[in-house]
């Protein structure tokens, strides 16, 4: 089996951190800017307080695509470790898979840090399962990164 590793991603975001983690805390503007391109995003539960739980449903638009849940859909559930407006957000994650590969708790730490033009998002994400593949895994958290730039900026 391969090892877990540890991802990383960032962006200056033209905006203060108080609205960008406010995109992170409200369902409806989550959905519109968190799945990756080519897919969309359903958000099932929601509470993002410390212990707080969440369900959220990715679907790609292509239905060709395999998910990691079946079909063309990567259900992932987990809970709010960390909230801590407007600097740090935390959670542990889960895909609903049958496949080895997929399975086994995430963390991922999302930080907002203000700087003078804007806000540095940086997200880190650890003990990612193998089944992501390292360049899959950019290519999403960047394209999630450009997606909220566009809705805030």
């Amino acid at each position: 089996m391969l090892a877990r590793r540890t991802d990383h991603a960032e962006r200056l975001i033209a905006a203060p951190a108080e609205r960008l983690f406010a995109c992170w805390t409200d369902p409806a503007l989550l959905a519109r800017w968190l799945p990756p391109r080519g897919m969309s995003g359903q958000v099932e539960r929601f509470d993002p307080r410390a212990g707080g739980a969440f369900r959220i449903v990715l679907t790609y638009d292509d239905p060709a695509e395999r998910g990691k849940s079946g079909g063309a859909r990567d259900v992932v559930e987990g809970r709010f470790v960390v909230v801590n407006p407007p600097q740090h957000l935390a959670f542990v994650s889960r895909f609903n898979s049958a496949d080895p590969a997929f399975q086994g708790e995430m963390r991922m730490d999302w930080s907002f840090e203000p700087v003078a033009n804007g806000t540095r998002v940086r997200i880190g994400a650890s003990n990612v399962p193998p089944g992501i593949l390292t360049t899959d895994h950019a290519v999403g958290m960047g394209s999630s990164l450009a997606q909220l730039a566009a809705l805030v900026e």
